[in-house]
């Protein structure tokens, strides 16, 4: 092949070609799953791409791997930031001791059961109120035709690793505006629902469409220029899922603990799935987390584990190498069809008992066995956050699956 046929086969659409010599990127954890590997060097390929990083939780996603972190030259990629858009975390320190989660065990999972909901089409028919829905949903066509959609699943939780949980909080130095000590918390994992989906795969289309000679593996990163209309209507509409994200979680603990009457005494959270632009090696970049938690200096987050392995509370060090990014959770090991094959809940019973968990529902897919080593982890990127505390899950709920009930 000559060189202007080479050139010509590496040609994207509008004139672009993939980089001769790919962009930098590094690779956290000790044994990196390869498919992620080779999906972030896909990645530093494009025209765009600046600078990557590849957390120790990664492992293989559409277009950027989950756990990848990719800085970008004026564009978004929509599979980059994900479907599950503004996916996140939120932690809440109640006013109650750790003891509760024994003493008072059935109040806490009749709260569960009656102020959550999980599942794909999951919703309330009685419509939770928050100030997101008086947002501009007329930003994009469809968070326009999404939105009572949107209204209907506000304060819910989706499908898969998603959950809601109350565990104990260990605290060895003040922080948080806490003292040193152990607490009763509720932590939960959710995003932007099928409103959420919906915008991803509008976007990801469009962004395709608009590159149509991208070599096959990197066709799931098509990108959107910042400066296109396409462009700035992708980046409001994942705006506001962040904004309606935030508002599904704080419904959810405000109405766990209203009907508890419990008050909140400290509360940490954060986005992942998502695309931030900031400044980093003195260039102003789009910064893509695609399951990947912001950790800038002194940033506080939460990475979790699995249903019977602890989370962390985190602080970033503002690690450069990493574009200021940590691991958003464990990371899964197999895939879910795999652990179906492989497990029964007979093979997590002992564990769940062993750890003092009380699981209400998940599906078999999302056991312990299903995910990396929490601990391996957390050690892998001591140079990207601090831990500052340690939560222990104790009663959890998840989207249910067959055969998935289970009752201490």
């Amino acid at each position: 092949m000559s060189r202007k046929q080479r050139k010509q086969h590496r040609r994207g659409h509008e004139g672009a070609e993939l980089r001769d010599t790919p962009a930098p990127y590094r690779v956290w954890g000790e044994e990196p799953d390869p498919q992620a590997v080779a999906q972030m060097e896909n990645a530093v390929r494009l025209p765009v791409a600046v600078k990557g990083a590849l957390m120790p939780d990664a492992h293989k996603g559409y277009g950027l791997p989950i756990g990848g972190v990719l800085a970008t030259d004026d564009a978004v990629i929509p599979y980059a930031v994900g479907m599950d858009i503004a996916c996140r975390m939120k932690l809440t320190v109640i006013d109650w001791p750790p003891a509760t989660l024994q003493a008072r065990y059935d109040e806490l999972t009749e709260a569960i059961v009656q102020e959550t909901a999980f599942g794909t089409g999951a919703g309330f028919r009685q419509r939770r109120q928050h100030a997101v829905m008086d947002a501009d949903w007329s930003v994009s066509p469809v968070t326009a035709a999404y939105k009572d959609r949107a209204w209907y699943q506000l304060g819910s939780s989706g499908s898969g690793n998603h959950f809601v949980e109350f565990g104990e909080l260990t605290l060895d130095r003040p922080d948080l505006s806490l003292a040193p000590g152990r607490y009763t918390a509720l932590l939960s994992h959710s995003g932007s629902r099928h409103v959420g989906l919906q915008v991803a795969t509008h976007y990801s289309d469009v962004a395709r469409d608009r590159h149509p000679d991208l070599p096959r593996p990197l066709q799931d990163l098509a990108w959107l220029d910042m400066r296109s209309h396409a462009g700035q209507e992708y980046w409001h509409a994942m705006q506001l899922m962040g904004r309606y994200a935030a508002a599904n979680h704080e419904l959810i603990h405000r109405h766990l603990l209203s009907h508890l009457g419990a008050e909140a005494i400290a509360e940490v959270e954060n986005h992942h799935n998502f695309a931030w632009q900031e400044e980093h090696d003195g260039r102003p970049v789009v910064i893509h987390r695609k399951g990947a938690t912001p950790a800038g200096n002194e940033a506080v987050g939460v990475i979790p584990g699995s249903m019977a392995t602890p989370g962390y509370v985190v602080r970033g060090l503002g690690n450069p190498d990493s574009l200021e990014s940590a691991a958003h959770g464990a990371g899964r090991c197999m895939s879910r069809t795999e652990a179906k094959r492989r497990f029964s809940w007979r093979d997590v019973d002992d564990l769940l008992a062993q750890r003092g968990v009380t699981l209400l529902s998940a599906g078999l897919d999302e056991i312990p066995h299903a995910y990396k080593d929490i601990d391996r982890v957390m050690a892998a990127q001591s140079d990207l956050v601090r831990i500052i505390a340690r939560f222990d899950p104790r009663l959890v709920k998840m989207a249910p699956g067959k055969g998935s009930h289970r009752r201490r």
